[in-house]
């Protein structure tokens, strides 16, 4: 089985350095992604460090230092209402805040490392919303005006289109994350009516952009929205720790022309014993057996997750795919 770690600003702390500091300098973000693509042999390299804040910054939203380790955030709402997100003008990523900079840097990754899957992260709408208004008043917003609520996600969507195009200029690909969409945060009522569209639209015109259906990267409580997830045509999900996962993969056990990822708990490759570690990746193992085109990967890995815990995971899933060959 593949190990496919999701490695953000744990790549930091291969060179030593604060997500902060790498989070802002090219030169840093290439070293501390190439440091873990050299160690690790991930697949793919996602590049960024605080991946929901790209989109957020590029409109206008202020990102400021954190204390010590602490990842990068948006610290106040930039807008009050989903009309005002209606009429924001949509960002050029040839030049807002560090779009630019994240494509350079996937750029040089991929010339260093040819044989790599090199990828920028992209934002769904609703992760994009809740970054630019604050999530309460962003689901307050939601609740009494949908109408434009659902306007301001397709907007957003549309914007994200843009960013894709630039990616595809590149010749990078892209990681798609919308986690800000998930229950409980938003009902499966509300997840169909107000985000799936916008999510069609995005990930349908990413992949005509691309040649090829784009993954749809949902953390959280997954299985009750799962059925509209694939509606979107991805050909590739998430079944996350937070969730049911037997129940997940029943319901998309037989598509298997959909690849899924079951994710074991990021804090437990942070601060578990081997034993414990050891324990939930068979669980996986025995979840998924029989079921063609999965892999095994994990939350965000922390910022302070030992690198020797990554290395015996990818040890257990390679054993166990000679295993399950022989």
């Amino acid at each position: 089985m593949d190990f496919s770690p999701s490695v953000y600003e744990h790549a930091a702390t291969l060179i030593h350095r604060s997500p902060w500091d790498v989070s802002r300098d090219a030169e840093l973000m290439f070293q501390a992604h190439a440091a873990a693509y050299r160690l690790y042999r991930h697949r793919p390299i996602v590049v960024g460090i605080d991946i929901y804040n790209l989109e957020a910054e590029a409109y206008g939203g202020v990102i400021r230092r954190p204390q010590g380790d602490g990842i990068p955030a948006v610290t106040e709402p930039l807008f009050r209402s989903v009309r005002e997100l209606c009429q924001m003008p949509l960002f050029d990523p040839d030049s807002a805040g560090r779009i630019a900079m994240a494509i350079g840097v996937g750029s040089r990754l991929a010339r260093e490392f040819p044989e790599a899957d090199v990828r920028i992260p992209i934002g769904g709408p609703m992760a994009i919303a809740s970054s630019l208004m604050g999530f309460e008043p962003l689901l307050c917003e939601l609740l009494v005006d949908p109408d434009h609520g659902a306007a301001a996600l397709l907007h957003l969507a549309d914007g994200q289109v843009g960013f894709c195009r630039a990616i595809q200029r590149a010749g990078l690909d892209i990681a798609f994350f919308e986690s800000a969409a998930c229950p409980p945060l938003l009902s499966p009522a509300m997840f169909r009516r107000l985000e799936l569209p916008a999510l069609k639209r995005l990930l349908g015109r990413c992949a005509e952009v691309l040649g090829h259906p784009v993954p749809c990267i949902i953390g959280g409580d997954t299985t009750p929205i799962l059925d509209a997830m694939l509606e979107t045509g991805t050909g590739y999900v998430v079944c996350p720790i937070e969730t049911d996962q037997e129940a997940f993969l029943r319901k998309v056990w037989d598509r298997t022309d959909v690849r899924v990822r079951v994710n074991i708990w990021h804090m437990l490759m942070a601060r578990g014993t081997r034993q414990e570690i050891r324990g939930d990746v068979e669980r996986v193992f025995r979840l998924t057996a029989g079921r063609p085109n999965v892999c095994l990967g994990t939350g965000a890995l922390p910022y302070e997750t030992p690198p020797e815990n990554v290395l015996f995971v990818k040890e257990l899933c390679r054993a166990h795919a000679e295993q399950t060959a022989g």
